[in-house]
């Protein structure tokens, strides 16, 4: 009897697994949900030091299809957020996860949206870039997004939009604890690049977080002092 041959989307995620455990992506611990499904991921984004998020310990969930990577993976936050792209569900609205069609009532340039050349690297930079620079031309949290303009334009003065960040922030330590998870709090921590273990099975991406330098830029360098802050 021939042997069964392993569907192309599962070696593209076991590449990606690879490759991040060699070259992990600064502020995010990833683990699969279960030991034997490629499809399911389950990420902890820590919030980056010197933005409203510092400190902060978000988890989300990321399933990918069966035609990935044609197709692009859904990615779910599970910690409560208040932000301009992010729905109630938790579901995260980002160009780079919507179908690569041609939808010109989106705004969306086609080149803005998912290709096969994207991969989880450039979704997990993409989702943390979101949380300090949010999208407010297309917002799925309408109340957040006009909140968020208030508090930008006037540069801090009006608070709503910061003190909920901040008590969602502080709500995330307990679960941190649970997890025996330290979140970094200053660049230096953030950007101490961790050594990962090696597993046979793949299934304990747990890293800390990778930076060259004390740099900002949009291949997955540090967040330096950013517009956005507390």
């Amino acid at each position: 009897m021939a042997q069964q041959q392993m569907p192309s989307s599962q070696k593209a995620l076991m590449l990606e697994v690879k490759s991040l455990q060699e070259e992990p992506v600064e502020g995010f611990r990833i683990t699969l949900v279960e030991e034997s499904d490629l499809y399911n991921w389950e990420v902890a984004i820590f919030g980056p030091p010197n933005t409203l998020y510092e400190g902060g310990y978000f988890k989300a969930h990321i399933k990918f299809p069966v035609d990935y990577p044609y197709s692009p993976p859904t990615f779910r936050f599970l910690t409560k957020m208040w932000h301009p792209n992010i729905y109630e569900n938790g579901d995260v609205c980002i160009s780079i996860l919507h179908p690569p069609v041609d939808d010109p009532q989106s705004g969306e340039l086609p080149s803005e949206r998912w290709n096969p050349t994207q991969n989880i690297r450039t979704i997990l930079l993409s989702v943390i870039s979101l949380l300090n620079e949010p999208n407010t031309f297309s917002p799925a949290n309408v109340d957040a997004s006009v909140m968020f303009r208030k508090w930008r334009e006037s540069k801090g003065k009006d608070k709503e939009y910061a003190e909920i960040i901040r008590k969602q922030v502080l709500a995330t330590k307990v679960e941190a604890e649970k997890d025996g998870v330290k979140v970094p709090t200053t660049l230096a921590e953030y950007c101490i690049q961790t050594k990962v273990p090696s597993h046979d099975n793949c299934s304990d991406l747990l890293y800390d977080d990778l930076c060259d330098d004390d740099t900002v830029g949009e291949e997955g360098d540090c967040y330096e002092d950013r517009e956005f802050r507390n």
